[in-house]
């Protein structure tokens, strides 16, 4: 049998027949998501089982950029936290078996609501229960006791606006070759209106409706897609819930949670306020800097197209397009942080 890229066959059936009581016959891989992000692919063998399989992207990246240990090491912590995460197979750093460190999780049935077009295919009531349990299930994610589940060892406690203020200009400075100066006003601003941390807790780093599993009643089946998470100030993940539902961050594309039922992002606020044990006063600075930091992404893509280093995805009209959306993201963020109080 072939190998599918990122997969080699053989050596993963031998690995797996040591993991799962034994395989009978061959594996079957599907890429998931690919690209930029770590790769993820569905495993199934003859008997209907299924597991999922991440691991990074083809070609060199960074290792900590896409650590497939840490992954693991945060999914396995979480089995009993009351947040819902798939069960672990097993991990295997050794890159002989794969071209690549990897690890393999239990495949949680259920729906990823990635658009409107799927959102619009649940009933009503079920997009309002979807909504009200991805703010619960981020409530109890922020509430977990990071010394019970053993990762009060993850990353650096305080501090964590002002090294994710520090990472993203670094990124944005080195990745763009025009001149954006809002980007780095905003950055000013935003750098001298800091509010106090409120604690310490785990910030998944990419919260959204599309990076969850839901299931056919509308809980979360499964959190996925843990590759951002760190410690620190868990309020950014609050607003980048309320940023990623505004549809002036998503080029115009309106986002699943602008469907009928979804919670509007006021209610995303009134939900958290209700579940979770953090002071939102201040939530106006986390979504400005979640706008921030989404125009430093996106210029990052821009300019990955720009130099055309995207292989057959660098059409001119979505060049122009990314480059259109960041500058028009960055006008957001200064809007957005240009309204806030100062300091002191």
């Amino acid at each position: 049998m072939g190998d599918t890229a990122g997969i080699n066959h053989d050596n993963l059936v031998r690995w797996f027949d040591g993991q799962v009581g034994g395989v009978d016959g061959g594996l079957e891989f599907h890429l998931i998501t690919g690209g930029r992000s770590n790769l993820t692919f569905t495993v199934s063998d003859g008997h209907g089982r299924r597991w999922v399989l991440r691991r990074p992207p083809m070609g060199h990246v960074l290792a900590t950029a896409h650590d497939m240990a840490r992954e693991h090491r945060i999914i396995s912590a979480l089995a009993d936290s009351g947040v819902p995460v798939p069960s672990i197979v097993g991990l295997c750093e050794d890159e002989e078996v794969n071209g690549a460190p990897f690890y393999v999780m239990d495949f949680v049935p259920g729906l990823v609501v990635r658009d409107v077009a799927i959102a619009e295919g649940v009933p009503v009531e079920v997009r309002r229960r979807m909504g009200e349990s991805l703010v619960e299930v981020l409530a109890r994610l922020h509430a977990v006791d990071l010394d019970v589940v053993g990762l009060s060892g993850l990353g650096r406690h305080d501090g964590y606006i002002e090294r994710q203020l520090k990472r993203w200009r670094t990124q944005f400075v080195d990745a763009t070759t025009r001149e954006i100066p809002r980007v780095l006003e905003v950055h000013d601003l935003l750098a001298a209106r800091v509010p106090t941390q409120q604690g310490v807790g785990i910030v998944h780093g990419d919260y959204r409706l599309d990076n969850c599993m839901m299931s056919a009643d509308g809980e979360v089946a499964a959190v996925l897609d843990w590759e951002l998470c760190t410690l620190g100030d868990v309020l950014a993940d609050v607003a980048g819930m309320v940023a990623y539902g505004d549809s002036r961050t998503t080029g115009g594309v309106l986002p699943p949670t602008s469907v009928e039922g979804f919670p509007t992002t006021d209610e995303v606020r009134e939900l958290y306020a209700r579940h979770g044990t953090r002071d939102l006063a201040d939530l106006d600075f986390y979504v400005a800097f979640a706008y921030w930091r989404i125009t430093c992404i996106v210029e990052g893509v821009y300019s990955r197209y720009a130099a055309g280093v995207m292989g057959d995805q660098d059409d001119p009209r979505l060049v122009e397009a990314f480059g259109q959306r960041v500058l028009d993201l960055a006008d957001l963020a200064y809007e957005s942080a240009s309204l806030l109080p100062a300091v002191g």
